[in-house]
Formats: structure tokens, sequence, C-alpha cells
């Protein structure tokens, strides 16, 4: 066949890809529509602003980064498992070419470049640049104050069996947060385990070395614990079973309403332990699922085999699980590190940052007294 052919070829089966998607897209979205009267509305539980942590895997771990940085003012610590640095898709060619051909381009250095580590030998990720990128978009007030992002406590993870995002590419995150000037003695960066592309834990989940859904790994280490008592800096009292707290689906829609092409999906979970039901002052930790790692792909695994909601219950931390979905542009749910949402998807102004930051904003009015 000529080449002319087989591009034809291509193009005739992603385009038929992308309507057999938008035809389940819209199946699902009639069902998800029907259910929209039973989700409950996320509630006011005067929980603290100030001292918000995140954490995320994969494409999960790109966007804990990109709200730490968009908000830097309220977050005290993040945790980055099998993620790069901030902004590591983005190419020289934003904001000249066309919107869509800049998310395509995106994507290819994004695969190429901050996962796969293919494109090393031109200096692909730079962290050095990547740091004089996020000073400017701080100085331009698109990102919060640098001086605020390297206070900051940080959790990193990098399984030496990660054939997904490959461990020279966690690597440059920690570079670029050095580079920006965060103390040594603020970062934790644990790669000695012999783990897949995962969220690991002590005893759920696939082999330790697998790297496939639910991207759960059972190695022996408490990664939830580690992960937490690092970020918070501070001992936590230790997990009990069962859990006591709910764990409550809510609406996601009340928060994406003026938002075009988000790309969340109609609900979240947010867990709540019992004592920050009926006491205000918890903290808030934010949980960004990888690629898909959602609901649909997945069930509960990652919102309740992760370990999270066991040292939440604990330790009066409500647990927020944001969600996206799936799409054309974002086949496999995963969060925007390239920009499918649009051109603001590394700032504060991000569709998706936007939402999540109003979920917080939500979860710290005061508790109705009714």
């Amino acid at each position: 066949m000529s080449i002319l052919g087989r591009l034809w070829a291509r193009w005739w089966i992603w385009t038929t890809v992308a309507i057999l998607l938008g035809i389940l897209l819209a199946l699902w979205m009639s069902w998800t529509g029907r259910r929209a009267a039973n989700l409950a509305v996320l509630p006011a539980l005067g929980a603290q602003l100030q001292g918000t942590t995140l954490s995320g895997i994969s494409a999960g771990a790109y966007m804990a980064g990109q709200f730490q940085f968009s908000h830097a003012d309220i977050v005290s610590g993040a945790g980055i498992i099998a993620g790069g640095p901030y902004g590591c898709a983005e190419t020289a060619f934003s904001g000249v070419v066309p919107s869509g051909g800049n998310v395509f381009l995106n994507a290819s250095r994004a695969v190429s470049g901050c996962m796969m580590d293919t494109l090393a030998l031109w200096g692909i990720p730079n962290p050095q640049q990547l740091a004089e990128m996020a000073r400017t978009m701080a100085d331009e007030n698109q990102i919060g104050n640098i001086a605020d992002v390297v206070t900051d406590r940080l959790y990193m993870f990098s399984g030496t069996q990660d054939s997904v995002v490959k461990p020279e590419i966690v690597k440059a995150a920690a570079t670029l947060y050095r580079n920006l000037g965060l103390p040594d003695g603020n970062i934790m960066f644990v790669q000695n385990i012999p783990a897949g592309h995962a969220f690991v834990t002590v005893d759920k989940g696939l082999a330790c070395s697998e790297s496939r859904s639910p991207f759960i790994n059972d190695c022996d280490y408490d990664q939830a614990g580690a992960m937490l008592k690092q970020v918070l800096g501070e001992d936590l009292a230790a997990p009990q079973d069962p859990v006591r707290g709910e764990f409550l689906e809510f609406s996601q829609d009340e928060f994406t309403r003026d938002l075009p092409d988000h790309g969340l999906a109609q609900s979240g979970v947010v867990f709540i332990p019992d004592s920050c039901r009926n006491e205000a002052g918890c903290r808030v930790h934010v949980a960004f699922h990888g690629c898909l790692q959602n609901r649909p792909s997945v069930g509960d695994a990652f919102i309740r085999d992760s370990g999270l909601a066991r040292w939440a219950a604990t330790n009066r931390l409500i647990v927020l699980f944001p969600e996206v979905t799936f799409a054309a542009l974002n086949p496999q749910a995963c969060w925007d590190w390239w920009g499918y949402t649009g051109r603001s998807y590394l700032t504060k102004d991000a569709p998706q940052i936007r939402a999540v930051r109003s979920m917080l904003d939500r979860l710290a009015e005061p508790a109705s007294k009714s």
C-alpha cells in the first residue's frame, strides 16, 4: 500500500473510532443524566483551606503539580507519584499554531518526552527551562507565587519497574523543584521499590511489578501513610479498620456549569470522616486519579484500595476524589496535562483547576446549622 493509502486508512480508522466514542459518550451522558437527581450536593463542612495537600498518580500527578503551582497560597504539600515536571508537555509552538495543532504537538511531546523519555538527547524535559517558564508565569499572575511553592513538602515516587513513566522523568520533576529553590530537606523521593506504574499498597491490588489496570499494586509498602506523613509534615494517628466515615458521591455539575470543555465527569467522591461531620476545622487532601483509573474504568479501586481513607479517618482529613471522564480528545480519561481543555490548562484559569478550587471553597464554607 502506498504512503498516501496508509495515511488514508489510518485517518479512516481514527475517524471511525472517534465517531464510536461519540456515540458511546452520548449514551453514557443520557444514562448519567437520569442519575443527576439522585446525586448528593458537596457539603459545606467548615474545612481549612490553608494547608491543603494534594497527590496524584501519572496524569493525576501532573495535575497535582499544576494545582500546586496555580494555588500555591493554600497548598502546603504535594505527592507526585509516577509523574513528571510542571509544564513538561508544553511545546515551543504554544500560542503560535492553531489550538488543535497545539494539542496534537503537546500530546506527542507528552508521550515521547514526558513519559517514555525518548527525547532526552534533545534535552526534553529541561528542568531549568521549565523552572524559568514557571517563574515567568508567576510574574504574570497566571499561577501562584514561587515563594509559596518552595516552602511546600514534597513526596515523590518512581517504581523501578515502571514502564509507562520512566524513572528519569520523575527525577526531572525533582530537579525542577530544586531549581526553583525547594530545599532537599523538604523532598522525600522513594525510588527503590520494584513497583510498576501504580499507586502501591501493603496488601491490595496486583503484583508489585505490574503496570496495568487498576494501577493499584501490592508492594508491601504503605504509600498512602508515607505520603500523607510527608506532605502534612507530622506524625499521624494509626489507621483503624473498619474506616469510620462516609464515601459520598456528589454532583460535579454545579462546579462546571460556566466552564466550557472542562472534561470533568458528572460526579466525584468525597470521603468525610465522622469527626469532620460534627466539628469544623478538618484539613483537605485532594487525590487525582490516573488515566483509565476513574470509576467507569476501575470501580472504587483507587478510592477505597489506595488506603488514603484509612489514614484520613483517624486524622481529621477530608479526602476529595474529583473525576474526569472520557472524550474524543481524552479517550483514556486523563487529567489535562497537555492542553485538551484549552491553552490555559497550566494556569489557575484552567477549567479543571477552577472546578476543583470551587469544590475546595465549598468544603471550606461554614457548615449549615439546620
